[in-house]
């Protein structure tokens, strides 16, 4: 597993960190979302999405449904990432986004933890 990048914004006091990974296999997969949640105890929702080959998964993690792991794919595929993973770590910071902001966050952080 190699961690590619980092990124973290502040959206109406939420932190939204992005991690973006190549990975290989699920089992590394695994290994990360383990590792983040014991880093980010705190930290509200990890959702993310990843793609290894035909293998494709996306997870809102309590977010409301499409409002987070459909965005962070979405940027998956527009730039035509292949052994890939991205988690977007979000702490709540108490003022609610409503989905389109949600959408629009997930997506920003993905969009920018690639370039």
């Amino acid at each position: 597993m190699n961690l590619i990048n980092t990124y973290e914004e502040q959206i109406k006091k939420s932190r939204f960190i992005a991690y973006y990974y190549e990975v290989f296999n699920i089992n590394e997969i695994k290994e990360i979302l383990d590792q983040l949640k014991k880093e980010h105890k705190k930290a509200r929702h990890l959702p993310y999405a990843y793609k290894i080959d035909n293998i494709v998964k996306k997870s809102d993690d309590k977010e409301p449904n499409g409002t987070a792991g459909s965005p962070i794919y979405n940027i998956i595929e527009k730039q035509q990432l292949n052994n890939c993973l991205i988690v977007v770590v979000r702490y709540f910071g108490g003022i609610k986004l409503g989905a389109g902001g949600l959408l629009r966050a997930y997506s920003s952080a993905a969009n920018n933890v690639v370039k």
